[in-house]
């Protein structure tokens, strides 16, 4: 597991496992645009059912600017994760430098109605030099 998701997090036996890799051939490098595409796994190690309900995100481009995001689900889902069970999603971000990094955390709803908040890992983002 460790091979294919480079950084993980686990919060109260949820644990989000993230694989980021750069794209060059959605980036355009000379218009100053970079993109990455990152894979979520996320498990439920926990004793209850979890629904995820949101999702906050800090991206950090190179030049330190930080863009918050916020919103319900992801990708259009508010999955419902039993015990044992787990959700993968991929999603993409870009960015106008060629490094950066992104960290977060979910909202879940456990089945006994309270809330967790389980943290995203801290990944970078990294685009390869490029020789020029």
């Amino acid at each position: 597991m460790k091979e294919l998701f480079q950084h993980a997090a686990v919060t109260d036996g949820i644990t989000v496992r993230v694989a980021v890799n750069f794209l060059p051939e959605q980036s355009r490098v000379e218009a100053g645009k970079w993109f990455w595409v990152y894979h979520i796994r996320i498990e439920n190690g926990g004793e209850q059912a979890v629904r995820l309900v949101t999702r906050h995100w800090r991206i950090t481009d190179g030049h330190g600017a930080v863009n918050l995001v916020e919103g319900e689900g992801v990708v259009g889902e508010q999955p419902l994760l039993q015990p044992g069970q787990s959700h993968d999603y991929v999603s993409g971000c870009p960015l106008a430098t060629p490094h950066g990094s992104m960290e977060g955390y979910y909202t879940f709803e456990r089945a006994d109605g309270s809330d967790l908040r389980a943290a995203i890992p801290f990944f970078p983002l990294a685009a390869p030099a490029t020789a020029g």
